[in-house]
């Protein structure tokens, strides 16, 4: 059996197992009525945690905050600073409310936030709604305080804090979908009532079976985590060939992102996660420019994990690519569709607002290969009148090529071709 339908196939049964398990508790979710997002278009930012997983503090944070502003990310759209996981004390005030740990934040994160807002970005910060966070769970940091029975408590705190973004991490193996969906609407709700825009951002599957592919997400929340976590690799085989949890590398996660296109929109958002683009090095430039703009075609959160403060030239220039990020924030806000899989090569597929379409070309394999396709293989995922001729831009070379209808690109090993594709 090709390698496509090996992986098409063990997905299609997953989704299926899925949707028997969680059908019934997501018919049974409660509904939360009309919800205006926080976010239009995909955020765009920097989190702690893939450079920096615990080892945080205000300067860490500030240094990073600096680095967007004087790196030209910021003005490229990265404005969220989100400080994830460790940044709270271990236990509560007296009267139940959130601290920062005295001894990485001093200043505690209102001041923060301030410094932050001062250099025109945002505020991102992270809590759980059960007990304990993700880190005190696994015993990383002590302590327990998790938002349960303190969601509007917590709501309120972040408001007066200037928060602009909550991640939202479940960290706990209990509970159905419909018991997630209820916990999560509750500080959705909370949220709203404080009158402050907040991004509203859901992980379902921290510590918990995946469930991030098996309920309309968008009901409670602006964006939502899909998959396990990603870590710095092309590829590791996970879920299917790792411990259940295991981290899940580039080309895993695009497997399991593309059945889902539909559930992406203006408003609401898959996320796959947040980037790995320079992050400790790994990544080849070729790699880089792939998990990029593979990110962008799928209509995703742009959320760098790197040392910002430290990147070379070469990093910054593939987070900055201006028609990369014009994909990625295109405002009719469709994901791709992958319109072919020939197992080490793809074809995918995103209609534009201005009735141009992306189409990238990706080689997952370690060989150089040669990509064809056309503009009618990829007219389902946004149709192009019929013309005698097309343009094609290449959006990492910058060239642009006439063309009756062909593509062709030699790409790379692990790498991506992307053409935006036009009538003349």
């Amino acid at each position: 059996m090709p390698a496509t339908r090996s992986r098409v196939g063990m997905f299609a049964v997953l989704l299926l197992v899925l949707a028997l398990l969680v059908g019934d508790q997501q018919d049974s979710a409660p509904e939360f009525g009309p919800r205006v997002s926080a976010a239009p278009v995909p955020p765009m930012g920097w989190n702690s945690w893939n450079s920096f997983g615990c080892a945080i503090d205000e300067s860490t944070i500030l240094r990073a905050a600096h680095a967007l502003a004087d790196s030209g990310m910021r003005d490229a759209g990265y404005r969220y600073v989100i400080v994830d996981d460790c940044w709270q004390a271990p236990a509560r005030a007296a009267d139940g409310s959130l601290t920062a740990d005295p001894g990485r934040f001093p200043h505690g994160m209102a001041w923060l936030g301030a410094q932050i807002h001062a250099l025109g970005e945002k505020f991102g910060i992270y809590q759980s709604p059960r007990e304990r966070t993700c880190a005190q769970l696994a015993g990383a940091i002590p302590g327990a305080t998790g938002a349960l029975g303190h969601e509007a408590q917590d709501a309120r705190t972040f408001a007066d804090w200037g928060v602009d973004y909550l991640k939202y991490d479940w960290c706990s193996a209990a509970g159905s979908v419909a018991d997630q969906a209820r916990t999560f609407a509750r500080m959705g709700r909370a949220l709203r009532a404080t009158g402050r825009s907040i991004v509203f951002s859901v992980n379902p599957n921290s510590a918990h079976a995946v469930t991030g592919i098996g309920y309309d997400w968008g009901r409670v929340a602006d964006l939502w985590r899909t998959t396990s976590d990603i870590t710095d690799a092309w590829h590791t085989g996970c879920p299917a060939a790792c411990p259940a949890g295991g981290a899940l590398g580039v080309t895993d996660i695009l497997d399991q992102q593309a059945p889902l296109w539909r559930a992406a929109g203006p408003g609401r958002w898959n996320d796959p996660d947040m980037l790995e683009v320079g992050v400790r090095g790994t990544f080849s430039l070729d790699e880089n420019r792939a998990h990029l703009v593979m990110w962008a075609m799928l209509s995703a959160p742009l959320i760098a994990g790197n040392d910002v403060a430290a990147m070379p030239a070469s990093v910054r220039g593939v987070l900055t690519d201006p028609d990369v990020i014009a994909i990625d924030q295109d405002r009719l806000g469709r994901a791709a569709q992958r319109v072919r899989d020939d197992g080490n090569t793809e074809v995918w597929a995103r209609p534009l607002a201005d009735g141009s379409v992306a189409v990238a070309l990706l080689n997952r394999s370690d060989t150089p290969a040669r990509i064809v396709t056309s503009v009618a293989e990829v007219a389902p995922a946004g149709a192009l009148p019929p013309a005698t001729s097309y343009t094609a831009f290449d959006v990492w070379a910058k060239t642009t090529v006439a063309t009756t209808g062909g593509l062709t690109a030699s790409v790379p090993p692990r790498a991506a071709v992307v053409y935006r594709v036009s009538c003349r």
